[in-house]
């Protein structure tokens, strides 16, 4: 990252430039073969927080991804912390409210191909100013599906044993969702129930 924290210095960057920076700057690699870039800007505490997280391929199954955060003000970025975020899965962003604190929060998700079925990941991050803290996790979802919706977050999933159990005698078996609020220390559950395969 030494490339884009020079060029970020002393600018403040649209999400399409950086976007372009990371897609150029992966362009000249040649191994790993794929660099995606997934970028978030959003506003605080009178600062921007610039989110560049990169997830790095070497194939369909095997990936890594980083995720630096930035704060721009006054025309100055710099680099603020890092993490690795879950192996093996693309990156995407919400934003979320932020603690009674006034911490900024944010759910990054995605998804890592099985054999069959995606498997999807998530984590509840809260930043003070220095370092990201998880708040809340979920890992290998088979077939996990996510919605967030203003302070909800809402997850269905197939319990992989019963999937193979009920289609072995011609069955599909139901989506377990499970519905979560957002409190000032990370999401909690409020609801679960199942649902049809195919919702």
């Amino acid at each position: 990252m030494d490339h884009l924290n020079t060029w970020i210095a002393n600018r403040t960057p649209s999400i399409m430039e950086v976007r372009q920076e990371l897609e150029q700057t992966f362009s000249k690699l040649e191994y790993p073969a794929v660099g995606t870039p997934a970028i978030f800007i959003a506003p605080w505490k009178g600062a921007n927080l610039i989110g560049a997280g990169y997830t790095l391929g070497w194939s369909n199954i095997w990936r890594i991804n980083v995720l630096v955060i930035y704060e721009n003000q006054d025309g100055k970025t710099r680099e603020v912390t890092t993490t690795d975020f879950v192996p093996r899965i693309d990156m995407h962003y919400v934003i979320v409210a932020p603690s009674p604190d006034g911490d900024f929060r944010f759910l990054a998700y995605g998804w890592r191909l099985g054999m069959s079925h995606p498997r999807l990941s998530a984590v509840l991050y809260s930043f003070a100013g220095k370092t990201l803290e998880p708040r809340w996790k979920v890992e290998n979802l088979f077939d996990g599906k996510l919605n967030a919706h203003h302070n909800n977050v809402v997850i269905s999933y197939v319990d992989r044993d019963e999937y193979v159990r009920e289609t072995q005698q011609g069955h599909l078996p139901p989506r377990h969702e499970k519905t979560y609020k957002l409190t000032p220390e990370g999401l909690q559950l409020e609801s679960e129930h199942d649902i049809p395969f195919g919702t």
